[in-house]
């Protein structure tokens, strides 16, 4: 099959061999037609130069250049300057906002392994983002981040994190770790009802629970046969499979393989679910709408924002705009993209 597809699905079994080659375009950032990186470099350095500072024209121009232009406008910028431009936007800007445009200024493949470096270091561990990342991404994601952690930390990324989490949660993520779900491909349909009776006798007909079934299918089985096992399991057991989980599971563990089940299902949903927690009641999640917003916006931010707006009846635009403030939320608006019809 050729991977020549300017648009598809990750989720689409059909296309399943390219989705781990081309991202599919669903991104609201795109690579800036007629890019000059000398130009723009020289742009950011007026902006930052003397007394004061010009946010709109950095923010402009970082939330509409794509991840890989922003890394050569990096490069102009020092070869022009012999200045390191994350290092004046850090002495430049302050807040959210400064954390928003050196994020974005990440190198794309760096962004994950440095986001779970921070979830593990120090005391405490932030499994919010172990749970957000582990469970979203692809095998080849996986392999990738993993990767490039050894090569950028010297340090190996499972032995880190079993190093600081435990029981029934840390072997789940060692599952996913390893990258190594099935493949989508034919469906065995033997194989799908095994796979949902032996769910539905480890979880609702057992006294207590047996995690190690979870854990193993969850975590290994390709997404096609999951959607499948789900659908079985209603049959059998007359419950939704996230039902079970919630009763059968508590704490990190919970949370884990309820979002591996909402990625498996649909991912694009899974991130409006994260962004509309993120914004919702008192108070804002900055960290992960950052997150979020900076590594989807080339991906699938298209997808998230009409999830969300199917699934919550609100508007990702509107809740930004309600939520945030200043260049902050100027710069996050851009990246949403527009608001939804």
């Amino acid at each position: 099959m050729s991977c020549l597809i300017p648009a598809f699905r990750r989720d689409d079994p059909d296309h399943a061999e390219c989705a781990d080659i081309l991202l599919y375009s669903r991104g609201t950032v795109k690579d800036f037609s007629g890019f000059d990186a000398r130009a723009d470099a020289e742009a950011l350095r007026k902006a930052m130069k003397g007394m004061g500072t010009d946010e709109e024209t950095i923010l402009k121009i970082l939330t509409s250049r794509s991840n890989a232009q922003r890394q050569e406008i990096a490069a102009a910028f020092k070869t022009l300057f012999g200045r390191d431009l994350v290092d004046d936007l850090k002495s430049e800007l302050t807040g959210k906002f400064e954390k928003l445009m050196v994020s974005l200024m990440k190198p794309a493949q760096l962004f994950d392994p440095y986001e779970l470096k921070h979830a593990i270091k120090g005391a405490g561990t932030n499994e919010k983002v172990l749970t957000e990342i582990l469970a979203s991404r692809t095998p080849a994601e996986l392999r990738s981040i993993k990767q490039v952690y050894q090569e950028e930390y010297e340090s190996d990324l499972e032995d880190k994190i079993t190093g600081e989490t435990s029981g029934f949660y840390q072997r789940m993520l060692v599952v996913l770790l390893q990258a190594n779900r099935d493949p989508d491909g034919r469906i065995d349909e033997g194989l799908v009802e095994q796979d949902a009776q032996v769910l539905f006798r480890a979880g609702e007909l057992k006294w207590g629970t047996d995690e190690e079934k979870f854990i193993t299918i969850l975590g290994t089985r390709s997404v096609s046969h999951l959607r499948k096992v789900f659908d079985k399991y209603m049959t059998i057991s007359g419950f939704q499979i996230e039902e079970t989980i919630d009763r059968e599971t508590s704490g990190d563990l919970e949370k884990l393989l309820l979002a591996v089940v909402k990625c498996v299902r649909n991912v694009p949903a899974y991130f409006a679910e994260c962004l509309f927690y993120s914004m919702k009641g008192a108070g804002t999640d900055d960290d992960t709408l950052i997150r979020i917003m900076v590594s989807r916006s080339e991906i699938d931010m298209l997808d998230i924002r009409r999830e969300l707006r199917k699934n919550f009846a609100k508007s990702l635009y509107q809740m930004i705009q309600k939520d945030t403030s200043g260049d902050y939320r100027k710069a996050l608006l851009l990246l949403c993209g527009g608001e939804d019809d």
